[in-house]
């Protein structure tokens, strides 16, 4: 079986979490700064908080920005349900904004229709939440300019374009956003196996997310109610936080991954180029790029007819295919919210033909061969 996507992990990878193993510290020691340095360096960003997941990482940003009951928060249906799930953990009413039917990200031409309705009905969102899908970035600058006009905070989830650019900076630099959330999971750019980061150019908002990560625990005089020294033991907790923080193994694996960020996201792009030239005569819809991003691909999602009996036909003869994504208002969670089908065709239009076909930095040429026969044969039936 040829997966969608998998892990790749060199004897260089292994030695750096067999180290940690080795040393004083599994957790709270040196790896997990190292890393956060390594990725605020690649990113341009003053700060990055590591942490156990993106959805964490995502959970935090928010309470960060003050999100609250009471508050919105708006995302886009084509994501991982954790995009909007964070907002329900703060008690915020979660609302979406329709993609654009050929990048699949969020329209900047819906959000500010959807803006402007806002501002007169008082509905305002607090915080904005685009998502890079696939690994190429939003319209940063439109959603940015939108979300300063109308005095809303924006987090970035890149949680599948670590690597990526946009108008030839690094995605995480934080330029039209107030902090930005990347995912380490085994499938995506870069693994720590289960991990999440968040990066900002706000001193204060990471300070924040570095308390909410921890219980809200603080050992920082100048974060302490009662500040007198009261021994070298002595701590308080500030905030009601929580336990989301990263382990120095994943960190270690982290910092050794990162040195491979760049050749892994060049791979991912020549493979995607491999794949366009490909499939070009194939009667499918290849996903389109913006010129202003350099995407980290990490999907391939094309659009094909009768998803349902291409995907088993390429699941049945070895193509490790999957789905991204389910859009998030269709879940029965969100219809028991009041969310119904139809009310963002695009995203829905774009689920009923999507399939995601394989593609990580080991994947082989005679690899990409085998799945455009298998592909072909599917879709000549």
């Amino acid at each position: 079986m040829i997966p969608y996507g998998r892990q790749d992990i060199s004897e260089e990878d292994i030695a750096a979490v067999v180290a940690v193993l080795r040393s004083d510290f599994l957790t709270q020691g040196p790896a997990v700064p190292q890393f956060e340095a390594a990725i605020a360096t690649h990113c341009g960003a003053d700060h990055a908080v590591a942490v156990n997941s993106a959805t964490s990482a995502l959970h935090i940003a928010c309470l960060a920005l003050g999100l609250g009951k009471g508050d919105r928060l708006w995302t886009v249906p084509n994501t991982f349900v954790a995009s909007a799930n964070v907002g329900l953990y703060c008690g915020a009413t979660v609302d979406f904004v329709d993609i654009t039917p050929d990048t699949y990200l969020m329209c900047p031409e819906a959000l500010a229709e959807k803006l402007a309705a806002a501002e007169i009905s008082g509905t305002l969102p607090k915080v904005i939440i685009p998502v890079h899908f696939a690994g190429q970035s939003c319209d940063m600058a439109a959603i940015g300019a939108l979300a300063k006009r109308y005095g809303v905070h924006v987090i970035e989830d890149a949680s599948h374009a670590i690597g990526a650019t946009y108008q030839g900076a690094p995605v995480g630099n934080c330029a039209h956003s107030d902090i930005c959330v990347f995912s380490f999971h085994p499938v995506k750019i870069i693994t720590t196996a289960e991990g999440g980061l968040a990066t900002t150019q706000d001193a204060a908002l990471a300070q924040r997310m570095d308390l909410f990560r921890s219980h809200g625990v603080t050992r920082a005089p100048d974060l302490m109610v009662d500040a007198e020294d009261q021994g070298g033991w002595y701590y308080e907790q500030v905030a009601l936080g929580y336990n989301y923080r990263m382990t120095e193994m994943q960190a270690a694996l982290g910092v050794s991954q990162t040195r491979r960020l760049d050749a892994f996201v060049a791979r991912r792009n020549a493979l995607a180029a491999r794949y366009d030239a490909l499939l070009c005569d194939l009667p499918i819809t290849l996903p389109a790029q913006s010129r202003e991003s350099y995407s980290a691909y990490h999907l391939y999602p094309i659009q094909v007819e009768d998803r349902v009996e291409v995907f088993a036909h390429l699941r049945n003869n070895g193509i490790g295919v999957n789905v991204h994504y389910i859009p998030v208002h269709t879940q029965p969670y969100y219809r028991d919210l009041g969310f119904k089908r139809g009310d963002f065709p695009n995203a829905e239009h774009y689920y009923h033909h999507a399939i995601s076909i394989p593609l990580y930095a080991g994947l082989t040429e005679a690899d990409q061969d085998s799945v455009k026969s298998v592909l072909k044969a599917a879709l000549d039936g």
